[in-house]
């Protein structure tokens, strides 16, 4: 078992190192220091700012004047909920991610694929149960417990303690690489990370949710799920101190393409204090997911109206014109759902399907408890799949 570095440490580290014991050896855990109330912009991030701040700006502009802005938010958080849990090694297809919330089952043991999906899936309710708490409760440590119990019910994790913070050592990485605050202190650092963000300073809103999502991740305050709890409170915290109409902006799909960046840019920053290239790389994270969300609002927008008009040409009804846009919101669908959804006939809403299917809007899928899934492909390539370089 290697330990952690002691040496990388320099005089610049924003904390402190103290001595602990893992697994009957002594090691050397990273106690962070309070974080400050004022942090200076060097000129050369100016720029990188600004332009952060445009595009995130034009995001929320475009977000605010949608007739109906689920036809971004969903598919965002959805695309979210799949970086954030492939970040952490837990992968699932936009298919399978869909079948699960069509249907929903136990993982019958760890070893169950479904595992997997639950997780994702558990991922995306805690989004937007955050989303929704925020407008009762301010983003707290009550908050932070709720979201990990969000995300770790009923999946591998759930005898990590879902809603509690760790009351045992934990390291990062098997060789250690990373050694978070002993318990007692690391609930000593969440209770000055909470006063801290309620506090007021002199910080740019964006640079500031980048600051605390450092701090979150170092202090390491559950068992398991520290990461993606943490990205799901950068992403509220944007939504909130950013004051936008909802919260567009997902960082994991870029935290996900530069994984080796992510995790040493917040490294550096405890061993070296080297703060810059943190907030530099969170910054070209804002702006090319900005950038991504509007464009993959673009071609939904044309998706749909090219849609719309080959339903007309088609001489379809209003049943499946409004087929049509729920498949923005949930792009795989069964016949059985679409007789409860509009209250008709299983032979009329398998017409209905085998229309959409005859001008390939639709593809049959596989079978989920008896019934057939259909897909909306092009639907899922644009608003969750990655998009080709």
């Amino acid at each position: 078992m290697n330990d952690m570095d002691k040496s990388l440490f320099t005089e610049k580290s924003p904390g402190k190192l103290i001595k602990v014991h893992i697994e009957n050896e002594e090691d050397w855990a990273f106690i962070p220091d309070p974080l400050p109330n004022s942090w200076n912009v060097p000129n050369e991030l100016w720029p990188l700012l600004a332009q952060a701040r445009e595009e995130l700006a034009r995001l929320d502009g475009i977000g605010r004047h949608m007739p109906n802005y689920n036809l971004l938010l969903k598919p965002l958080q959805q695309r979210e909920a799949l970086k954030s849990s492939s970040l952490e090694g837990t992968y699932a297809t936009p298919e399978q991610l869909l079948l699960f919330e069509i249907n929903p089952k136990e993982p019958k043991s760890q070893f169950d694929e479904a595992n997997e999906w639950k997780e994702v899936s558990n991922y995306n309710e805690a989004l937007r149960f955050g989303q929704e708490a925020l407008k009762n409760i301010p983003v707290s440590l009550r908050l932070l417990r709720a979201l990990h119990e969000t995300l770790l019910t009923g999946v591998r994790g759930h005898h990590r303690d879902p809603g509690n913070f760790r009351r045992t050592q934990v390291h990062v990485g098997s060789d250690r690489r990373f050694i978070p605050p002993p318990s007692g202190e690391a609930i000593e650092c969440l209770y000055q990370l909470e006063k801290y963000i309620h506090q007021d300073n002199r910080i740019d809103p964006l640079i500031f949710c980048f600051i605390v999502h450092y701090q979150f991740e170092t202090i390491h305050p559950f068992l398991d799920g520290n990461g993606r709890v943490g990205r799901l409170l950068l992403s509220l915290m944007i939504y909130q101190w950013c004051k936008l109409n909802a919260p567009w902006l997902y960082l994991s799909p870029f935290f996900d393409r530069y994984k080796n960046e992510y995790i040493n840019n917040l490294f550096e920053i405890s061993t070296k204090g080297n703060w810059n290239n943190w907030i530099a790389f969170c910054l070209r994270a804002t702006v090319s997911q900005a950038k991504d969300a509007i464009k993959r609002f673009d071609r939904l927008v044309a998706l749909k109206e090219k849609y719309l008009k080959i339903i007309s040409d088609h001489g379809g009804n209003i049943r499946v014109y409004k087929l049509v846009e729920d498949l923005f919101n949930a792009p795989a669908i069964t016949i059985p759902q679409v007789t409860k959804m509009f209250e008709i006939t299983f032979p009329t809403a398998k017409n209905d399907i085998e229309l959409l299917v005859e001008v390939q809007i639709l593809i049959p899928g596989q079978r989920i408890s008896r019934s057939k899934v259909f897909f909306a492909p092009e639907i899922i390539n644009v608003a969750l799949r990655d998009f080709e370089e």
